[in-house]
């Protein structure tokens, strides 16, 4: 098996798992080995990573930087659907993956690849969304799971086996959480994160300040939309990776975005996650509060109803999937004329709506108001309620 294939391309992070996995598909394949990685906001130096590659190994090293793209196309489009998994996750992870697959595959292709290669364990998710996008470019692509295949049964035997072949690690026994980090989140599991009881420690967290060390005094800010999309921040139009990247820093400043769940993984088990999503959660609470001043209410339910199979569809790993298409046109309609500003105040981790409005509302305070008018006739809505009693009335009154 291990013949037949001449070239190989793999996810490569640089980090524990795909630092062992590159030295390790060398000595299994036999072959050359191509590192690819995206640059999508994790924060790393980049050229270290690709020095550390080619010291491991590679025969080439591709870094894309794929951060407009990712914010654009991926973290603005979730958005535009409310995707957040079981009430809480903001999808980090599970919007990166596809991208980053697309990208890989991209080089396999230019360099006439037969196989490709990710760092994804065997009990996660990031293996289905990693390889349902592989198939979706080359329905014949080879796969090589390493995790499903190797001797290793532990971070701790990569940790030994890293050390043996002189690979430089960023993980220890005595600091053994995984860490995901790009543009929208920073996702921590596994290690002492195992124990769901367990607080996280003050010390793991990294873009955000603990709500009780937030400033005193809040922070406003105000976000523009035009048809779904955050294009300005305060007055300024932004970049997609800018702004988000701004509203991070703001969020991150005032204890914005720290998330603490146990969340149910494909294959089935469960996981505890720890997460980090400042700017996410600011445009998630600031998207929403713009759609409730310009979308119509039959509308606006139609399309919440499906945010949870959104989200599930995001977090299983079919964003290139033919339902997945179909949903997007969908969002992409509702989200015409969901324009406008809204105004946030950011206060030791709360991030709370304190304004809104929109060439494009459909709010007038004609019809809302509780002081005299001349739209609304109150007397109407003795008919109204009649009407939807009919069947409640004709049941009781049939003894049921």
């Amino acid at each position: 098996m291990s013949q037949e294939v001449k070239k190989i391309v793999l996810a490569y992070s640089g980090g524990l798992d795909t630092s062992v996995i590159l030295a390790w598909l060398k000595e299994r394949y036999g072959c050359e080995v191509i590192a690819y990685c995206a640059d999508i906001g994790q924060a790393e130096d980049l050229e270290e990573v690709r020095q550390k590659a080619l010291r491991t190994g590679a025969s080439k090293v591709y870094i894309d930087d794929l951060k407009e793209e990712f914010a654009r196309d991926f973290v603005f489009r979730a958005l535009k659907a409310n995707a957040i998994y079981e009430g809480g996750y903001l999808l980090g992870t599970s919007i990166a993956r596809p991208l980053i697959a697309k990208g890989q595959m991209e080089v396999a292709k230019r360099e006439g690849a037969d196989a490709v290669a990710h760092g994804a364990t065997g009990k996660g998710n990031d293996q289905v969304r990693f390889e349902l996008t592989y198939y979706h470019f080359d329905p014949n692509i080879r796969v090589i799971a390493p995790w499903r295949e190797w001797e290793f049964r532990s971070r701790s035997d990569l940790i030994a086996y890293a050390r043996k072949k002189g690979i430089p690690i960023p993980v220890t026994p005595e600091r053994p959480y995984s860490c995901d980090r790009n543009l929208l989140h920073i996702s921590y599991e596994g290690g002492v994160l195992e124990d769901p009881w367990k607080e996280p420690d003050e010390g793991m967290f990294t873009i955000t300040v603990s709500p009780e060390q937030a400033p005193d005094r809040p922070t406003y800010v105000e976000i523009e939309f035009e048809d779904g999309v955050p294009v300005a921040v305060d007055g300024r139009r932004m970049s997609p990776a800018e702004l988000l990247g701004h509203l991070n820093e703001l969020g991150g400043k005032n204890g914005v975005g720290r998330v603490d769940i146990v969340e149910n993984r494909y294959v089935g088990m469960k996981s505890r996650g720890v997460y980090e999503t400042p700017g996410g959660t600011i445009l998630h609470i600031a998207h929403r509060a713009i759609e409730s001043i310009t979308m119509d209410r039959e509308v606006m339910h139609l399309r919440d109803g499906l945010i949870p199979k959104i989200s599930e569809l995001i977090y299983y790993g079919y964003w290139y999937s033919p339902e997945m298409e179909a949903l997007w046109e969908f969002v992409d309609a509702t989200q015409r004329d969901v324009t406008g500003t809204v105004r946030l105040k950011l206060y030791k981790g709360n991030c709370t709506v304190v304004g809104r409005r929109s060439p494009k509302s459909l709010y007038h305070p004609d019809f809302a108001t509780f002081e005299a008018e001349d739209v609304y006739r109150q007397r109407d809505a003795e008919g109204f309620i009649r009407l939807n009693a009919l069947r409640l009335r004709i049941r009781r009154l049939l003894g049921r």
